[in-house]
């Protein structure tokens, strides 16, 4: 697990949201935008750092319009700790 990168997406709701949103199934920025709820100029903006830090991919990269991003092997990874660590906050119970 690459820890600064883990950060990096969790120090972001909007980046957390488009690497959750990828993880379900890759999308172009305009299906991202609807399913998060996101403006989608935000969408295009946070997809530009992740694919820089390598979190995501453009899986489509010859087409000048409908580019499909997906997660990279390390995106999966960082989405999974992030549902893990969301689900340890719903078990913990105050008494």
């Amino acid at each position: 697990m690459d820890w600064t990168k883990y950060g990096f997406v969790k120090a972001s709701k909007y980046r957390t949201k488009i690497a959750e949103a990828l993880a379900i199934s890759p999308n172009t920025p305009s299906q991202i935008a609807l399913e998060t709820k996101l403006f989608k100029t935000h969408i295009s903006t946070v997809l530009k750092e992740l694919v820089n830090e390598k979190i995501v991919e453009c899986l489509t990269p010859n087409l000048r319009r409908g580019k499909i991003y997906g997660l990279t092997q390390t995106g999966k990874t960082i989405v999974v700790a992030i549902q893990n660590d969301s689900l340890k906050k719903v078990r913990v119970v105050r008494v």
